[in-house]
């Protein structure tokens, strides 16, 4: 059984309100941080080890250690609750059921930035989500924890919740600093980066949910004791939203480094594939990263077992590797359409596209075209060449990431998928009822055992 920081107490009756939060030991770090110097708090996050836990994975303390610190200017922290990424749905559970470790985090990631006010934007959709964390904001303030003069340590912070702008692009760091600011949520040029001008032209740090409820155990037990759990320089737990083909979907909180297999076939953890079939593939860390066959995301091309950290999902480029993303582990089995999925994500990107950069705005439209026509079997041979000159053309060439995200599934999927998107020419009309990944797939893919408990 991993050890579990973020979710030990997930089951405890009443966890989300204040008095039972609090009788586990809830908000003794912030009186711990208050103790210390802000330089002491960035310190202990660096010692950590703590990636961002959003999608990029870059050094957390880092990070906070680039911000401007101007005298007489504003800083501020926003944390980038706009959770929009297809298969990544972990941010949500911890606002929904622990809101006040998010509160927590917020407070001490806030004291150690030095900013006074502190914005949570959240997913406009989320409406549960953001009366919860009003509540627990309202809460936390009436017992003295936010406000004037916290704990009596001279120190003060106003949090508040922003409802997102209905845009799967705001949850860009730049585009939602755009939205936050009351305009259109287009991403910015940079640099200057948010770290020099930010939220109205100020020092701002973005970080994401679970990376900010994860700087309460590093306070709390210290970043030395955090960086010894993981693997390498994938240290910590990681909130993973496991869905598709599964026998128990959900979220799970994972030591770094436990082996793909285990993650998928142990019962601890995912429980196998569902109704006794074959893994077929999996997208391991949301809609936007690379696509792996079940040979390649159970091993790497060295014949090593694939693991879950950032740099083991990495091993191989994307040649024969994919990323961890934000943690979204979608599994599909040996009936599931490849053509399809893709086609599916594709819908998503070029929908959400918002139209500033032109090979994002053309090229995702061309992929949403030339991938719906395979679909329903009216494609050619050469569409699969024209989707990977498409690709290439869209990845690199946009101001935000959004046209990479677009790009790397398609490129992937037909890497190594492209015997399925060949018969989908071929067999047209069969190709509508999707029986190509049954009998297409009896000998390539070996049956998976249970990984040994």
């Amino acid at each position: 059984m991993g050890r579990k920081l973020l979710l030990e107490h997930i089951n405890v009756p009443g966890i989300e309100t204040f008095d039972v939060y609090r009788s586990k030991g809830g908000y003794d770090t912030v009186a711990k941080a208050l103790k210390m110097t802000t330089d002491e708090v960035v310190e202990e996050v660096k010692k950590s080890g703590l990636r961002g836990r959003g999608g990029a994975g870059f050094p957390t303390g880092m990070k906070w250690s680039f911000l401007a610190k101007p005298e007489g200017r504003a800083r501020y922290l926003v944390c980038n609750a706009d959770e929009s990424e297809p298969g990544t749905f972990k941010d949500r559970y911890l606002m929904t059921y622990i809101p006040h470790l998010l509160i927590e985090g917020m407070i001490i990631s806030s004291y150690a930035l030095g900013a006074k006010v502190s914005y949570i934007y959240v997913r406009g959709e989320m409406m549960p989500q953001i009366r919860i964390l009003e509540k627990a904001i309202a809460e936390a303030k009436a017992k003295g924890f936010l406000g004037k003069n916290i704990l009596g340590s001279g120190y003060d912070l106003e949090l508040y919740v922003q409802p997102g702008g209905g845009a799967y692009i705001c949850g860009e760091e730049t585009a939602l600093l755009e939205s936050l600011e009351g305009k259109r949520g287009n991403p910015r040029i940079k640099p200057p980066f948010p770290a020099i001008a930010g939220l109205w032209g100020c020092p701002t740090v973005v970080n994401n949910v679970e990376s900010i409820a994860a700087v309460v155990p590093i306070i709390r037990d210290g970043g030395d004791e955090y960086s010894k759990i993981g693997i390498g320089r994938s240290t910590g737990t990681k909130l993973i939203s496991a869905s598709g083909n599964i026998n128990k979907p959900g979220i799970y909180e994972i030591e770094l480094g436990v082996s793909v297999e285990d993650f998928i076939y142990s019962d601890e953890y995912c429980g196998g594939i569902a109704n006794g079939k074959r893994l077929k593939a999996v997208v391991a860390g949301g809609s936007s990263v690379p696509i792996l066959p079940a040979n390649l995301i159970t091993k790497t091309i060295k014949n090593e077992a694939r693991l879950m950290s950032y740099e083991s999902l990495s091993d191989g480029g994307f040649a024969t590797g994919t990323m961890m993303g934000s943690g979204g582990f979608i599994v599909f089995d040996e009936d599931q359409c490849i053509v399809r999925n893709t086609w599916n994500f594709t819908r998503f990107y070029h929908h959400e596209s918002c139209g500033q950069c032109s090979p994002c705005r053309e090229g995702t439209g061309w992929m949403e075209k030339v991938l719906h026509r395979l679909e329903y079997g009216h494609g050619k041979l050469s569409d699969m060449d024209l989707l990977v000159d498409v690709s290439k053309k869209i990845e690199g060439n946009t101001i935000c990431p959004l046209g990479d995200a677009a790009a790397w599934p398609v490129a992937s999927a037909i890497r190594h998928f492209r015997d399925e998107f060949e018969w989908h020419v071929t067999n047209g009309a069969e190709a509508v009822t999707r029986n190509f990944g049954l009998a297409h797939y009896a000998d390539p893919l070996p049956v998976l055992e249970p990984a040994a408990q």
